[in-house]
């Protein structure tokens, strides 16, 4: 993020950015919500981070299976209380826009408040996707020492915010399929790593139970993919940049990961579509 500052600090991105109305012409029908996952984030990526479209996150896959055009408004380091509030407690989402970082779609409420807004201007839509709540886990992780027990009750606020946020999305008169993508492990053969996304996929299962929107199984496809051994492995994580270990990884997908996570969704999209 201190390189990010620095890069930053002597550009002017802003002009590099897609604007909304630009987006609004091609009718999207397909709105993506989360974090630095749903946004395509890459760490040290240098001069990339001028132009947002450098970033391919999967919801750009995720619409080409489903044959709609979308509007990517995540936020790397968003979680879900910074996604409701701009005083929420969030990891790096408000320093990444300070600097100037420019997201796939510009705005300078809240997320959600852009979401909200954004249903209500483009009553077409017919898909939300929400990928939130990597961030509050990560917070939680560091607060709680790798503490399950600690962490499993901090998790508790993240199915209460996830439950405002698809209700908030909802009232907006929206009426298309709704989905929240749950969380891969880095490691499926480290059983505490494991356990702690587990955790944080229950949250979210809880809370799309209660508003009524249908889960993604990212998880279940990685672990899957992989044998359930190391994501990194398998190709499917960004590499580290380790001057000193060129084979260590960072917990973003690689553009194959971001294409697992796409066919994920757009064949939940379609399932969910036929049992309507």
């Amino acid at each position: 993020m201190r390189l990010l500052r620095t890069l930053l600090l002597v550009l002017v991105p802003a002009t590099l950015t897609t604007s909304l109305s630009a987006q609004g012409r091609s009718q999207p029908r397909y709105l993506a919500l989360g974090d630095s996952v749903t946004f395509g984030f890459i760490n040290n990526a240098g001069f990339e981070y001028v132009n947002a479209a450098n970033f391919i996150g999967f919801p750009t896959y995720a619409s080409l299976g489903a044959n709609m055009n979308v509007a990517n408004a995540a936020c790397p380091g968003e979680t879900t209380a910074s996604f409701l509030s701009s005083s929420g407690i969030d990891n790096g989402c408000r320093e990444f826009r300070t600097l100037g970082a420019p997201l796939h779609v510009p705005y300078s409420s809240t997320q959600l408040d852009f979401a909200l807004a954004f249903l209500k201007s483009h009553p077409q839509t017919r898909l939300v996707t929400v990928g939130l709540g990597g961030n509050d886990v990560i917070l939680l992780s560091t607060a709680c020492s790798g503490d399950l027990t600690c962490i499993q009750t901090g998790l508790a606020a993240v199915t209460a915010n996830m439950e405002t946020i698809l209700s908030d999305l909802r009232a907006t008169g929206f009426t298309g399929t709704m989905i929240v993508v749950n969380y891969y492990s880095t490691n499926y053969s480290d059983p505490i790593q494991t356990a702690i996304i587990t955790l944080l996929n229950k949250a979210l299962e809880v809370a799309s139970a209660q508003q009524g929107a249908v889960i993604a199984d990212v998880f279940s496809a990685f672990q899957s993919a992989t044998g359930g051994g190391n994501t990194c492995t398998f190709g499917l994580l960004n590499g580290s940049f380790s001057p000193t270990n060129q084979f260590t990884c960072d917990i973003h997908p690689t553009q194959s990961g971001q294409m697992l996570i796409g066919q994920v969704v757009a064949q939940t999209f379609a399932a969910a579509k036929s049992e309507q």
